[in-house]
């Protein structure tokens, strides 16, 4: 009965739907042990009340903040969509910097080490990582190709890499190759290390991305290709692969900021990116939060810049279907 009113009347759904939101958010916020310090903060005179009541200052507190999100969502509606995009980025952004100063940070520490921070590390993180995504393309591609030929030793090659280097934690790949190369004569420092690693494993993962797209072209196009006289190679650089980066673009960049992050494993064998030093120097004054959150806020920055450029190639790749 109460479903049949709710469909015949859309209206009343969705004002049922905007009084049932601020409940179960008060009452999850209640769940979890939500503080009512802020409401003393905000209100002095009621604090000895807060503290004489405790579980029903939580329960104000809930349903204060329940409200205070719905009015929120109501005047974001107001706006038009680049607005709403922009005040939800400002405000998680300004409640995210407000759970960081909660910890009690020392800003003057993190000034005098962000500098040495981002010239050694983020450079050297930049440098590993811009090496290992072409390396690990140039592998993806080779093995996409492999795994598509009708060569049956060339597939089982091709197969067998990717599913040792997809089947192996990265970490123990970079020890492996760090520790056990020089067991067999041949000595690596822990650059070339972290790169050959980080190539082998996200070119395995790679490769899958690049033999799906490639095999989501219509066969007709090689076919077209080859009647009009073009050699294999021509065919895949000029006809499929220009194709194909639209389906291939979203999931390698993803990989590309993946590895970005994962960048900082090679950090175990000591190499001087933004994790190792952001340990080493929160180590000296015993200040390990404020280094891990800058060091988390450089990563974050970095992976930004490689949305925009995932998205600009999307857009310059998506030309021919518009």
């Amino acid at each position: 009965m109460i479903g049949r009113l709710m469909l015949s009347h859309p209206g009343l759904a969705r004002h049922a739907a905007a009084a049932l939101f601020p409940a179960l958010l008060a009452a999850a916020l209640y769940a979890m042990g939500i503080k009512s310090s802020w409401i003393g903060s905000v209100m002095p005179l009621a604090s000895d009340w807060l503290q004489a009541n405790p579980a029903l200052s939580r329960a104000l507190s809930a349903v204060l903040i329940a409200l205070l999100v719905l009015v929120n969502c109501k005047l974001l509606l107001l706006m038009p969509r680049r607005q709403q995009i922009a005040g939800v980025w400002i405000e998680l952004f300004a409640l995210l910097m407000l759970f960081f100063y909660s910890f009690d940070l020392s800003f003057a520490f993190i000034a005098r080490k962000v500098g040495f921070l981002i010239t050694q590390g983020v450079t050297t993180t930049l440098y590993i990582s811009a090496i290992s995504i072409l390396i690990a393309t140039t592998i993806a591609l080779i093995g996409a190709i492999a795994k598509l030929t009708g060569n049956g030793i060339v597939y089982g090659l091709a197969t067998f890499y990717t599913s040792l280097f997809r089947g192996l934690p990265l970490l123990m790949q970079i020890y492996i190759i760090y520790l056990g190369l020089p067991q067999v004569g041949y000595v690596i420092g822990a650059v070339p290390a972290g790169i050959v690693a980080l190539s082998l494993c996200y070119g395995a993962y790679m490769t899958e991305i690049f033999r799906a797209g490639i095999e989501s072209i219509p066969r007709g196009q090689s076919e077209g290709a080859t009647a009009l006289g073009l050699s294999p190679g021509q065919t895949m650089a000029l006809v499929i692969l220009p194709q194909a980066m639209r389906v291939i673009i979203p999931p390698t960049g993803n990989q590309f900021i993946a590895m970005l992050k994962d960048s900082s494993l090679v950090s175990v064998v000591g190499v001087w990116e933004i994790m190792y030093l952001a340990r080493t120097m929160g180590q000296t004054e015993f200040r390990h939060i404020e280094m891990l959150i800058t060091a988390s806020m450089i990563y974050w920055i970095l992976s930004i810049a490689l949305e925009f450029g995932q998205a600009y190639l999307e857009r310059r790749f998506g030309r021919s279907d518009r």
